[in-house]
């Protein structure tokens, strides 16, 4: 792969893995360094990704399992302040109420439990299938289905406790 091909790789790709990267961290700082080892790491190995049309999963992947490696650190992390989260979430064109209720949701969400907010972020924030999660998280379908369900359950309980 050439440097043309790569940057373009890295241009279609940075967003969503920046935002998936975020999400596991609560950090920007982490999260953008998370996501430039990944590049990093696809740099090194890009000639062992035989398929091309798997990229993105690959990348997902790689920078999840990073994530996992880099534990101990990452979670030491302090929570976010919602000012910064808007900086970096993606843009939501809403109204104010609506804009305050995008804002106090993604609070709930980077309150859930790492393995929660990583089936939700890649399922409703990057868009991938129940199957294509199994594979970047490397675990069952079936875990990734409860794990869904039970993360929807913990978003209606907050949210519940926070109306009322």
């Amino acid at each position: 792969m050439d440097a043309r091909e790569f940057e373009q790789i890295v241009d279609a790709f940075y967003r969503d893995l920046y935002r998936f990267a975020l999400s596991l961290t609560r950090n920007p700082d982490d999260a953008s360094d998370l996501t430039q080892q990944t590049f990093a790491t696809f740099a090194q190995k890009q000639d062992d990704l035989r398929d091309r049309a798997r990229c993105k999963s690959w990348l997902f992947t790689t920078l999840y399992r990073d994530f996992l490696r880099q534990g101990a650190r990452l979670q030491k992390i302090v929570a976010m302040e919602p000012e910064t989260l808007e900086i970096h979430a993606p843009p939501v064109a809403a109204t104010g109420s609506a804009s305050a209720e995008h804002r106090e949701i993604l609070d709930i969400l980077l309150g859930l439990e790492e393995p929660h907010r990583a089936v939700l972020s890649l399922f409703y924030l990057e868009d991938y299938s129940y199957k294509d999660i199994a594979a970047i998280l490397d675990i069952p379908l079936g875990t990734v289905m409860s794990r869904i369900a039970r993360a929807k359950e913990a978003l209606r309980a907050a949210m519940k406790s926070s109306a009322g």
